[in-house]
């Protein structure tokens, strides 16, 4: 794991995406992760599977998968982890932001 990029993606995610790949048989798809405005707190996180990156796009790969994100988005993500939470409340996608200083109960919006 390279140390010295601006988001990290824990092992759980990378191998959550092998998981998603092979029940959907139709080989790897790439998680976008973005910031958007909106959401309770001001911003909130879009995750998508696409075919591969666009332009521009930073790309962390594992595992034989890859995450995606996008030139606008990434200042609002450095220093993040997104990781996979399999929890009581349910098994998603989740981002730990030491940038938020404030993020809602579902974990999906943020403030800065």
């Amino acid at each position: 794991m390279d140390l010295n990029l601006p988001v990290t993606v824990s092992p759980r995610a990378f191998a959550r995406l092998a998981e998603i790949a092979a029940a959907e048989g139709s080989g790897p798809k790439a998680l976008r992760v973005a910031v958007l405005g909106g959401g309770c707190s001001g911003f909130q996180y879009e995750f998508a599977l696409e075919d591969g990156p666009a332009e521009g796009d930073l790309v962390l790969e594992g595992e034989g998968q890859k995450v995606l994100i996008d030139p606008e988005s990434l200042p609002f993500l450095e220093g993040s982890v997104i990781d996979f939470k399999d929890e009581l409340i349910g098994a998603r996608f989740a981002i730990e932001n030491p940038n938020a200083t404030s993020t809602c109960g579902c974990g999906t919006s943020f403030s800065l």
